[in-house]
């Protein structure tokens, strides 16, 4: 926790002003019962009701100012705990976003939600607490026993039975509890997860009639959650009991000590009155340090957490010093490369790959699932780093530059189409701001998408729906297509994003787009050979290694794994196109 205390530095005069208005109260609740005991011992015994009177509209009068003073003090706390959590919530999505892929494979996305809003909601909450309950217990408690031994000192010798035992409670439930709150935070992670999984499938549930399954499913892990929180706070409620019976002897102790004083005359009544609310004080301050220590103890389970993921270097960064010279050409050389994901044991994705290609080509990368196909271009925007060799855009090594640099010349379609809630045109326009209306129809026309856009009532103006679930998996795969082409990169990746097309339709995108990107390289992902067929430069791959290169006519002559693909998709007598 104290790894982010560093957030509260900005808001540090509210830091500071929330004790301070939080001291007034307490002082006032300080005062409050040895005034009432001057009433009891001096004003009501002696029958003066002017100092009874007198006294009594003090206390009103300071009453006032302590809740002026609580007031100013909740305020402040609260202020500056919510821009705690929001600059915290700000750089912890900052840093998400500046994670690698590897990166995002190492946590889920379920957990990093938890972390985004679970885990800061509880840290922020112990950030309002401690600038107040954790400023308001102590001061209550030491100004207590001040104040009590002030009064009586022998019959303030009690404290020195009650507060320890109390503390060594407190100090077993934290050991105890600190693992059982972590779990319990993973625990959400994975009703997050099952959740959203439910939620963004929902449809596929319904149609394989998998809805007493996933009820199930979710039931099982909301169950582990429960039982796991129940645990946690089992604990917590066990020992509240016997804290309540110390307090409770402490009490009668108290009362019954005080009484023989005052049977002997050594106390008065309004004394074992005051000492009495300074006794409750003390053993209220207490009780409020254990449950915010309580709370500490979860609330430090999610700070750990969420330090967990700021703590990360991500594996690929910005050079320290980039090539920041743009990119005019869009030419792109593989020269030797070698990857494999994870660990040093794992097997090579890519093995040896060498490939150029060159300004306005067309390059299409052919394979089975599994083959390497879309790793092979994750490499190109550096998703991924090499381990051997060197990718190289412009003649450059793409490690040289920065991401923007290299990024804004490069428009890519991935294999699972993503489109975002908002307008058609807002998430064309994703791909570039500063375009302008004609500049999204155009991207569209390419795409084969305006003609469907133009169908719905309100065109490009049409809501999307999360996910984008109102249109069709073409209609998805288009709209993006013309999201990367308004960006006008140097180079487009298309990974297997024509899937959801139609032969036609698809025949009518790659013209398009060889027609209007005559200066653009172009990289296709497909599976269908019909899709390649008038590429440039067909790559065809095969356990991570390219085992055919050239054309298609090239490829038919001297390629037999390349004809056995012809012939199993487009032997004779199959029409391609309508």
């Amino acid at each position: 926790m104290r790894k982010l205390l560093a957030y509260l530095k900005p808001y540090w005069k509210l830091v500071v002003l929330a004790p301070l208005l939080m001291i007034v109260e307490v002082i006032v609740d300080l005062l409050q019962p040895t005034l009432l005991a001057k009433i009891v011992d001096v004003g009501i015994a002696g029958q003066d009701l002017t100092l009874v009177m007198r006294t009594g509209l003090f206390m009103i009068g300071i009453a006032l100012i302590g809740m002026l003073g609580g007031m100013g003090c909740t305020v402040a706390a609260s202020i500056a705990s919510q821009s705690f959590g929001t600059d915290l919530r700000s750089d912890l999505f900052k840093k998400i976003q500046s994670f690698s892929y590897a990166d995002l494979e190492t946590f889920k996305i379920s957990t990093l939600i938890t972390r985004l809003t679970n885990d800061i909601a509880q840290v922020q909450m112990l950030v309002l607490m401690s600038l107040r309950i954790m400023v308001r217990a102590p001061l209550l408690g030491v100004g207590g026993i001040i104040m009590a031994i002030s009064i009586n000192a022998r019959l303030a010798m009690i404290l020195l039975a009650s507060v320890p035992a109390l503390l060594l409670i407190l100090f077993f439930v934290i050991q105890k509890s600190f693992p059982l709150f972590t779990m319990v935070q993973q625990k959400l992670d994975r009703v997050n997860a099952v959740m959203r999984e439910n939620l963004s499938g929902i449809r596929l549930i319904k149609v394989f009639n998998r809805s007493t399954y996933e009820k199930k499913r979710f039931s099982i892990t909301n169950s582990e959650l429960m039982n796991n929180t129940i645990k946690a706070f089992k604990l917590v409620i066990s020992i509240m009991p016997v804290m309540m019976l110390i307090m409770n002897l402490s009490l009668v102790a108290v009362i019954w000590f005080g009484g023989i004083q005052v049977s002997g005359g050594t106390m008065k009544v309004g004394e074992i009155m005051a000492f009495i609310n300074y006794f409750m004080q003390i053993l209220f301050s207490l009780m409020m340090v254990s449950a915010i220590f309580i709370f500490i103890t979860r609330a430090n389970a999610s700070a750990e957490r969420i330090h967990e993921v700021l703590s990360i270097v991500p594996q690929i960064q910005d050079p320290s010093q980039p090539d920041q010279a743009p990119l005019n050409k869009g030419m792109v050389e593989f020269e030797k490369i070698t990857f494999q994901y994870g660990e040093d044991g794992n097997e090579p994705a890519l093995k040896d790959i060498s490939f150029a290609a060159q300004p306005g080509e067309i390059v299409a990368i052919l394979g089975r699932t599994g083959s390497g196909k879309s790793t092979l271009m994750n490499l190109i925007p550096r998703l991924y780093d090499v381990n051997q060799g060197r990718v190289k855009v412009d003649g450059r090594d793409v490690r040289t530059f920065d991401f923007t640099t290299l990024r804004s010349s490069i428009g890519m379609v991935p294999q699972d189409t993503v489109l975002f809630s908002g307008t058609i045109k807002e998430n064309i326009k994703w791909g570039n701001t500063r375009a302008t209306d004609q500049d999204v129809i155009a991207a569209a026309k390419i795409a084969q998408a305006d003609q469907f856009i133009s169908q719905f009532p309100e065109g490009y103006d049409t809501s999307i729906s999360q996910g984008g679930t109102n249109l069709s998996g073409g209609q998805k795969q288009r709209v993006a297509i013309a999201r990367a082409i308004i960006k006008k990169p140097l180079i487009l990746i298309l990974d297997d994003s024509t899937s959801a097309v139609d032969l036609a339709t698809e025949k009518k995108i790659l013209s398009a787009l060889k027609e209007t990107l005559v200066d653009t390289t172009i990289f296709i992902v497909a599976q269908r050979i019909s899709t390649v067929l008038d590429a440039d430069c067909i790559l065809l791959l095969d356990n991570g290694r390219i085992v055919g290169q050239g054309n298609h006519s090239q490829l038919m002559k001297n390629n037999s794994i390349y004809q056995e693909i012809y012939q199993s998709q487009l032997g004779e007598g199959v029409t391609i196109y309508d």
